[in-house]
C-alpha cells in the first residue's frame, strides 16, 4: 500500500485511513466510468445506525474547511475533521467474492458493530 501525502486546496493535513491497493484499484475504475476528474473518495460517520455511528463513504467534488487528505496511488482520500479520530487506524478494502461484495471498512475505534457492518460504536 503506498501513502503520499497531498496538498488539496492550500490543505497539508492527512488522516489515518489506509485505502488498500485493491480498494484504490476500484476507486480508480469508478471514477473511470464517472468519466470526472475532479471528484476524490470522502469516508465520514455520523450518527445512526443501529449501534451509534454510521459510515458515510461516496464521491465528493467539495472541499470542506478542515479536510484531511491522503493520496493512494493517485486516488485522493478525504476525511472530515470531526470524523477522523472514529477513522483513526481504519483500513477500507474491496471485496469481490460470491460471498461478499463491495467496500469494506475494517476499524480499530468500533467497540462494538452490528450485524450488518454498516454501523458501529
Amino acid at each position: 500500500m503506498s501513502v503520499q501525502d497531498t496538498k488539496l486546496e492550500g490543505s497539508n493535513a492527512t488522516h489515518g485511513v489506509v485505502l488498500t491497493d485493491l480498494a484504490a484499484g476500484k476507486v480508480k475504475s469508478l471514477l473511470e466510468q464517472e468519466g470526472r476528474d475532479d471528484l476524490r473518495l470522502r469516508i465520514g460517520v455520523q450518527p445512526g445506525g443501529c449501534s451509534g455511528l454510521i459510515y458515510q463513504l461516496y464521491f465528493d467534488e467539495r472541499t470542506l474547511d478542515g479536510d484531511l487528505v491522503a493520496d493512494f496511488d493517485g486516488v485522493a482520500v478525504v476525511v472530515d475533521r470531526m470524523s477522523s479520530p472514529y477513522l483513526d487506524g481504519a483500513s477500507i478494502d474491496f471485496a469481490d467474492t460470491i460471498e461478499k461484495q463491495g467496500f469494506t471498512i475494517d476499524n480499530p475505534n468500533a467497540g462494538s458493530s452490528c450485524a450488518c457492518g454498516d454501523s458501529f460504536s
